[in-house]
């Protein structure tokens, strides 16, 4: 895969990291885009959080497909990219592996509670799944995350 997405460029081993993933989730197999849809709902059923904010933010970020990977290293559905993934799990309490198809749900499940609980707001919470809260509190929101948060606004509708 390239080293740049939208107008960031990650560094070699990031993309390699990456690459590996990719191979790694198509050489297991992945559920499919309507199973991916009931676990991530279920998911946050699970976890108190609002079924249609965490479809929506999955479906922002990966159409529901567990095969995704982009070149910052973000993994599967929920696209949660690995030092991510060792807060959610310090959030949940046990390691989770971004590479299955329901830890990586719950971890993306995790984030969006965690972020909801503590952002101020249901657009910060937003922006920071995409773009950091310590970066949202810094800086604002970033022109891309603006459009982030309307997608999964929108989104959140359909589900």
């Amino acid at each position: 895969m390239p080293n740049t997405f939208l107008h960031y460029t990650y560094p070699d081993h990031i993309v390699r990291d990456a690459n590996a993933n990719k191979r790694a989730l198509l050489d297991a197999g992945v559920p499919s885009r309507s199973q991916m849809q009931a676990i991530v709902a279920d998911t946050a059923r699970k976890m108190g959080v609002d079924p249609s904010l965490a479809l929506a933010h999955a479906f922002t970020e990966s159409s529901f497909n567990h095969a995704s990977v982009s070149p910052a290293n973000a993994i599967g559905t929920m696209q949660v990219i690995p030092s991510s993934g060792e807060w959610a799990s310090d959030l949940v309490g046990r390691k989770l592996n971004l590479l299955d198809p329901e830890d990586n749900a719950v971890a993306g499940v995790a984030i969006i509670r965690q972020l909801q609980r503590t952002a101020g707001s249901l657009d910060i919470g937003v922006a920071a799944y995409y773009q950091g809260l310590g970066g949202v509190q810094r800086n604002g929101m970033k022109e891309d995350t603006k459009d982030y948060v309307a997608k999964v606004k929108n989104y959140m509708k359909r589900f």
